[in-house]
């Protein structure tokens, strides 16, 4: 399978709101389902950066930052596409593309998600609490 990664374009949306749909809803277990809508994902990313992995013109994973406050916001892949690289290309994509000390924050919950960090340097610094549950504010600085 190949797949690369690309900018962000319109025809991606439809893709791009289902996937981050459907893997939120397979990730976030402990969260009502009920409050997720396929619109999320345009007010999530608002005003961010985008880089999609795409297997053709699928889009099977995304990255978004908002680069002022090099801040990385959303990183999924969807879930037939795990443990292949995509989403540690889509973390070095946007790695690229802001300064030090990059942040995110990561559900606690989302165990595998802070492993994944973790093993890609990231270091907890502070939690906090959300709307979702508590989460680890985690820098970068490599």
């Amino acid at each position: 399978m190949d797949w690369k990664i690309v900018t962000m374009q319109p025809a991606y949306l439809p893709g791009l709101r289902q996937l981050y749909l459907d893997s939120r809803a397979q990730t976030f277990t402990w969260l009502d389902k009920a409050r997720f809508a396929s619109s999320d994902f345009d007010s999530a990313t608002q005003d961010e950066e985008i880089r999609v992995a795409v297997v053709g013109e699928k889009p099977i994973g995304f990255v978004s930052w908002w680069p002022p406050d090099n801040f990385i916001h959303t990183l999924f892949v969807d879930c037939h596409f795990h443990h292949k690289g995509i989403g540690k290309a889509l973390l070095d994509e946007s790695l690229a593309q802001v300064g030090r000390p990059a942040s995110l924050k990561c559900l606690q919950q989302n165990t595998n998600a802070v492993q994944f960090y973790q093993r890609q340097g990231w270091r907890i610094q502070a939690g906090g609490q959300s709307n979702e549950g508590a989460y680890f504010l985690m820098t970068f600085n490599q």
